[in-house]
């Protein structure tokens, strides 16, 4: 019988491991957190991006969510504008400096992972593993999605 606690230890230390790393590579490469390239990210990726929508992307706190833009933005990598379609909130974008960041960032990102992971176990068991994950995923959400 498997033991889940074990299971359980090594997923999180893997999550750990694999974060300190990354976010490593990420400073010393990039002077750049985790932290700040996953925002980034995010907001490469969507064009028009609230700070309620990068909170619930992580599952984080909209308070946190606006520290952690605002020393974004204050890098320069960001900045927030009116949103056209509700006064109370604005959107978030990067800056042209803040995409090349992002950009150069993810190739280090990438090659992190392809470097931890991806050299690590064929392709087949890679492809098992990430639908394993995406199914524990989507069961510990249940049925409605939360």
């Amino acid at each position: 019988m498997v033991d889940l606690k074990l299971v359980f230890h090594d997923l999180v230390q893997l999550e750990i491991e694999l974060w300190n790393a990354v976010d490593a590579r990420l400073r010393a490469e990039c002077d750049l957190q985790l932290t700040w390239y996953e925002v980034m990210q995010l907001l490469a990726r969507r064009s028009e991006c609230r700070i309620q929508d990068v909170a619930e992307e992580f599952g984080i706190t909209v308070g946190g969510t606006s520290k952690v833009v605002d020393r974004v933005e204050a890098a320069g990598y960001c900045r927030r504008r009116a949103n056209p379609n509700d006064r109370r909130s604005s959107l978030v974008e990067l800056t042209p400096e803040g995409r090349r960041l992002v950009d150069k960032a993810t190739k280090v990102f990438e090659a992190e992972l392809v470097a931890r992971i991806g050299s690590q176990l064929p392709e087949q068991e890679l492809e098992a593993f990430a639908a394993t994950l995406s199914a524990l995923r989507a069961a510990g959400r249940g049925p409605d999605g939360g």
